[in-house]
C-alpha cells in the first residue's frame, strides 16, 4: 500500500483534511501534518525566526496519526519529512481546500504550497481544493479526491511537478466529467476596504472584486464554471525557458561594465 502524507492550509481541525484522511486510508497508510491554525494563502513562506513545535493530536477519533505544527504549510511538509515520518513517503496530497485554487491564485495558495514542498523532496505531489465557500460536500469530494490520488500515481507525475485538482461544488451526478487544463488567470478590483478606527486613523483589510476574464476555453477557471472538474500539472521550476534562450542570443560584453 501507499505511504501518503496529508497536509493542508485550513489547518488540522477543517472537514476538508479529515474527510480527505479517511477517504485516503483506503488507498494506503495515511499520516496527517497540518498547521495547528488556519494558514490560507500564506504562499511557500517557512518558519526561520522562531522556533517550530509538534503536538500529536487526536485526529477526530479516526484511527489515522496526526500531528499539529505551529508553522505554515510549507513547514508541515518540510518538518514531516524530515522528522516526523520514519518510513517512505510514496505520496503528498494537500488539501482538501474550502475554496478554489485556480489561475495565477496558486502562487499566493499554502495548498498549493504544501505540495509543492513534497514535489522539492521528490516525491510524486497533488493540491486539491473544492471551489466552495459554504455548504461543501467534502465527503463526496474526497471520494473523488481518493480516486485521483490513486490514478495520478499510476499515471507516474512528473518530477518537479504538482498536479492542482479542482473539484465543482455541485452534487456528484452533476460533475460532467474531467479536463485537463491550464493555469487561467485571476484578478482583484478594488483590494483594499478602507475603515476607520476609534481614533479617526485608516486602516485596511484586504478585500476585492473577483475577476475571472482569463477563463479561456482549455483553462482551470472555464472547467470549474462548467462543472468539470480541473487537472492542471504545474512546474516548480519558473524559468522562463522562451526568454532565456532569446537572451541568449544578445551579445553581452562585459567590457562595457567597466566602462
Amino acid at each position: 500500500m501507499l505511504n501518503i502524507l496529508v497536509s493542508n492550509d485550513d489547518g488540522i481541525s477543517s472537514l476538508g483534511i479529515y474527510e480527505l484522511a479517511r477517504a485516503l486510508k483506503k488507498i494506503g497508510n495515511v499520516i496527517v501534518v497540518s498547521p495547528e491554525s488556519e494558514r490560507s494563502a500564506s504562499g511557500h513562506s517557512i518558519t526561520m525566526h522562531k522556533p517550530l513545535r509538534s503536538n500529536k493530536v487526536n485526529f477526530n477519533d479516526a484511527d489515522i496519526e496526526a500531528w499539529s505544527i505551529n508553522g505554515t504549510p510549507s513547514d508541515c511538509v518540510k518538518f514531516a519529512l524530515e522528522v516526523l515520518v520514519k518510513s517512505k513517503i510514496d505520496l503528498v496530497v494537500s488539501g482538501i481546500n474550502r475554496g478554489p485554487n485556480m489561475g495565477t491564485d496558486v502562487l499566493y495558495s499554502g495548498t498549493v504550497s504544501a505540495a509543492i514542498e513534497g514535489a522539492i523532496y521528490g516525491k510524486p505531489s497533488v493540491a486539491i481544493s473544492l471551489s466552495c465557500n459554504e455548504e461543501c460536500d467534502f465527503k463526496a469530494s474526497a471520494k473523488i479526491s481518493a480516486y485521483l490520488c490513486q490514478k495520478l500515481y499510476e499515471f507516474g507525475i512528473e518530477k518537479d511537478t504538482v498536479m492542482n485538482v479542482n473539484i465543482p461544488n455541485v452534487p456528484y451526478e452533476d460533475i460532467k466529467g474531467i479536463k485537463i487544463t491550464r493555469l487561467g488567470v485571476r484578478k482583484y478590483k478594488n483590494c483594499f476596504e478602507e475603515r476607520k478606527d476609534p481614533r479617526g486613523k485608516s486602516y485596511y483589510w484586504l478585500a476585492g472584486e473577483l475577476d475571472e476574464t482569463g477563463d479561456d476555453e482549455g483553462t482551470d477557471i472555464k472547467a470549474i464554471k462548467e462543472n468539470y472538474i480541473s487537472i492542471t500539472p504545474i512546474k516548480i521550476d519558473l524559468t522562463s525557458y522562451e526568454c532565456l534562450n532569446k537572451m541568449k542570443r544578445i551579445h553581452w560584453s562585459s567590457a562595457k561594465i567597466h566602462d
